[in-house]
């Protein structure tokens, strides 16, 4: 048996998790990653030195991933017949529906007001609590709490990130280089079906244009061709945070890492075709100005062009940075109490 197991379907939960579960093991409760291969999840998560099995792998495109659902399910069904936890705790629908059929008390986190509607309705039907941002513009019913914070700030919250400036040595970058980070999505996630960020073209073209203000690192989900895997960040995925931490600018079509940087104070600028349905992406560019987002590339491009040439950039962005933190809390160490409190710190929150 064991206390709470952790489903794990992507990095970026890897990293959201992590800290919750390490805070419960620190405290005595026994957990346990639930994880769907074929990502960097167990690399990760032996960084962060903690327990994982694996229900599945992932497939290469969002089609399949669909098709795997009903195995996925079934191998998670029997993995939390074995662990006997008290607690599930996760994103989706598969572990909402394992745990409910198996009678076991499952709290999600969901922080994409997008999300197709057979999932939220699964887990809507089966969690027992629904966590999201308070930015979250859905309300969700009586089992919805919204949290003053983002997903993100369970892992680069002050409290738990300290950047470490041997990264650069590893990047080959002297101290006050300037360096840009160009993060591509290969959008191939169910969640992604739809959604368009930068083509091969635009990708050339960021290159070209910010190339004379700045060093250029690619951070690319999809291969790239030869002439721009020269530009490929070569470091440890654990590492990417610390990378990013220094950088001066951030441009990407994926929103967990465009997230990561305005938490951080690096200027973040993101193209992604419906980013206007995100409650975060919203409020970090409009109340707190720590993100730019476009739907048109070109605009996305001529906004970083901009960006890099500015003066004091990370000065002004560090402010800024710093704002923020003073309106948003430690979501690790909030979900980590609820967890060792449930189910009373459920109702207190209600009561609130």
């Amino acid at each position: 048996m064991i206390d709470c197991a952790f489903f794990i379907h992507t990095p970026a939960q890897a990293h959201l998790w992590a800290q919750v579960m390490k805070k419960l093991i620190a405290r005595g409760i026994s957990a346990v990653a639930i994880i769907r291969g074929g990502y960097d999840i167990s690399h990760l998560l032996e960084a962060y030195k903690l327990p994982s099995v694996t229900y599945g792998i992932s497939a290469k495109t969002s089609h399949l991933k669909i098709i795997q659902l009903p195995g996925h399910f079934f191998t998670a069904c029997s993995l939390l017949k074995a662990y006997e936890p008290s607690m599930v705790i996760g994103t989706g629908p598969v572990e909402a529906t394992a745990a409910a059929i198996l009678r076991k008390t499952c709290v999600i986190f969901e922080d994409s007001e997008p999300t197709p509607g057979l999932e939220r309705s699964l887990w809507k039907r089966f969690s027992g609590a629904i966590l999201t941002p308070s930015c979250f513009s859905l309300d969700l019913g009586n089992k919805h709490i919204r949290i003053p914070s983002y997903k993100e700030l369970s892992y680069l919250h002050p409290n738990h990130f300290i950047p470490d400036p041997s990264v650069l040595r590893e990047l080959g970058v002297n101290p006050g280089e300037k360096y840009a980070i160009l993060r591509f999505n290969a959008f191939d996630a169910v969640h992604d079906i739809g959604r368009k960020g930068f083509s091969l073209n635009d990708k050339y073209k960021l290159v070209k244009t910010l190339e004379p203000f700045t060093r250029i690192f690619i951070s690319s989900e999809d291969p790239l061709p030869e002439d721009l895997d020269k530009y490929r960040l070569a470091v440890a995925v654990h590492r990417i945070h610390h990378v990013l931490n220094y950088a001066h600018l951030l441009v990407a079509d994926t929103g967990t890492m465009a997230t990561e940087a305005a938490v951080l104070g690096v200027p973040s600028v993101m193209c992604l075709s419906n980013y206007h349905e995100f409650g975060n992406f919203r409020e970090l560019e409009s109340d707190y100005g720590l993100m730019f987002c476009f739907n048109s590339s070109a605009s996305a491009i001529e906004k970083a062009v901009e960006l890099i040439q500015q003066p004091n950039l990370k000065q002004d962005w560090s402010k800024k940075k710093e704002k923020l933190l003073l309106h948003k809390i430690d979501l690790a160490g909030f979900i980590a109490g609820l967890i060792i409190k449930w189910p009373e710190s459920f109702y207190e929150l209600k009561a609130d």
